[in-house]
């Protein structure tokens, strides 16, 4: 089998024009890491899943925070054909609202028998309103399973993204956008907690739900009722985990949650997934447009009884993940 590679370009955030001085971010050495590796065990078990995109680790390289998601079930603006996706995301703490972040990359899988690794290469600005790279779709899962292909090996799997040049600019306005994105198993039971919220209209910004726990990991559902900086129009809800002490600094949890407020007449509750890695300094996931403060409140769509809502949230330890 040859070698396979193909080019693409992100689009997100093209279309400004930035007034500032750029500054090349270089390695301090020839020795620096430039690459991150992402070996996944158990990729089957990952493919038993509901649909949806899985979190690495956050981490630093250039001097700024980064993470990658993986869907290995993305169907590809809704076909039948489905392939292993990968995207890679500028963490919040690295987010600058007067910097642009102009990166070039290689998102990787690794060959493990015959090192003819498959590449797709990407440009990206990185900005408030743009922290994501886009989905760029790597191969098609049926390929991926190929035992031929040799991105398989005993169930095991390594992706990874290189990075081949970082520039940071200043830029001349003012923007902020929160993500805390936050996003069966095989080493916890699923903890179901309801919160039955009386007065919805008491609530302050944050509110959190009393304690409940999973794993060893004292958790809480945090809620900003009247929404979240740029998202004012929006319901932000979020897990938040604390208790983090059984961790080292290298050391996550792979954690599942399903954050889901409930249709009090009708049963169609609104439903979010989301694999997230929580670490000593990773404690919160979750979103900041949940749902439409308008649909939230729409009394025809049960959410919102008068001032009672409920809000479930299913959580489960579904993996571990040590960074060397």
């Amino acid at each position: 089998m040859g070698a396979s590679s193909s080019r693409g370009r992100s689009n997100q955030g093209q279309g400004h024009k930035y007034d500032g001085k750029w500054e090349e971010l270089t390695l301090p050495s020839p020795a620096a890491q430039a690459t991150f590796k992402w070996r996944i065990d158990g990729f089957s078990s990952l493919l038993d899943k509901d649909e949806g995109w899985t979190y690495s680790r956050v981490f630093e390289i250039m001097g700024l925070s980064w993470y990658l998601k993986l869907n290995p079930r993305d169907r590809n603006n809704g076909g039948m054909k489905e392939y292993v996706s990968l995207m890679l995301e500028l963490s919040r703490t690295s987010v600058r609202s007067d910097a642009v972040i102009e990166a070039s990359f290689r998102f990787l899988i690794y060959d493990q028998s015959y090192g003819k690794h498959h590449e797709n290469q990407v440009s990206h600005s990185f900005q408030t309103a743009s922290t994501s790279s886009g989905t760029s779709c790597i191969v098609p899962l049926r390929t991926m399973k190929k035992r031929s292909s040799g991105f398989l090996v005993n169930d095991s799997c390594v992706f990874g993204v290189e990075f081949i040049k970082v520039v940071s600019a200043k830029v001349n306005f003012k923007s902020e956008t929160l993500f805390i994105q936050k996003m069966n198993n095989i080493f916890s039971d699923p903890a179901v907690y309801t919160w039955d919220i009386e007065d919805f209209f008491t609530l302050k910004n944050p509110s959190y739900s009393p304690a409940f726990e999973i794993g060893g990991h004292k958790c809480f559902i945090g809620i900003y009722p009247s929404g979240l900086d740029n998202g004012r129009n929006y319901l932000c809800l979020y897990l938040k985990i604390t208790r983090m002490d059984m961790l080292d600094q290298n050391s996550a949890d792979l954690v599942e949650v399903n954050l889901s407020i409930k249709d009090q007449e009708t049963g169609k509750h609104r439903k979010l997934t989301g694999r997230c890695q929580f670490s000593k300094k990773s404690t919160c996931w979750g979103w900041s447009k949940f749902m439409s403060l308008e649909d939230f409140k729409d009394t025809s769509k049960g959410y919102l009884v008068k001032t009672k809502c409920c809000i479930e949230a299913q959580v489960a330890i579904v993996g571990s993940s040590k960074m060397d």
